[in-house]
């Protein structure tokens, strides 16, 4: 389990809208090769992703549960590699002076199925993590302009 929280430099909904187009992952996700859309209502998403890096390339199919602009949670509902997988983004108010940030609290919790996966894990899970954080920042980036202010860290929990 690892939970992240910072206060970043852009809106709860600029990020809800970034890390709800589940169906964009594939383009800007490390390791995401698909990432499909297969229902999709205001408040709920089912999709699949595939990740990995060739040969190795597994896939999954989540739940999404989506609550504009504050949260996004996903809880993997089957696949072959997680005995489970839950994440959950929340977004709050960030910075009183500036309307334009938010306070991301990031909550990632999962079980491989498989051993092997489980011991390759170990010793590149931070560094994953680390780089989703900075995957979803870029997108951000991209969709909405240069952050007003720096990202910072304001709790790192791991267990």
């Amino acid at each position: 389990m690892t939970k992240l929280i910072r206060n970043i430099s852009f809106s709860s909904e600029e990020m809800f809208n970034v890390v709800s187009d589940v169906g964009h992952y594939k383009d800007f996700v490390p390791f995401c090769t698909k990432s499909v859309i297969l229902s999709k209502s205001s408040s709920k998403l089912i999709g699949t992703l595939e990740i990995g890096f060739p040969p190795i390339v597994e896939s999954y199919t989540s739940k999404v549960t989506l609550y504009k602009p504050n949260l996004v949670s996903a809880i993997c509902t089957e696949g072959k590699l997680f005995h489970y997988l839950e994440t959950t983004w929340k977004f709050s108010s960030g910075l009183n002076s500036n309307p334009r940030s938010c306070i991301i609290d990031f909550y990632i919790c999962f079980r491989f199925k498989s051993l092997v996966h489980s011991q390759i894990a170990i010793f590149f899970f931070d560094s994953l993590v680390r780089q989703m954080e900075i995957a979803f920042l870029e997108e951000a980036k991209r969709r909405y302009g240069k952050p007003t202010v720096e990202t910072h860290p304001l709790e790192i929990v791991k267990r």
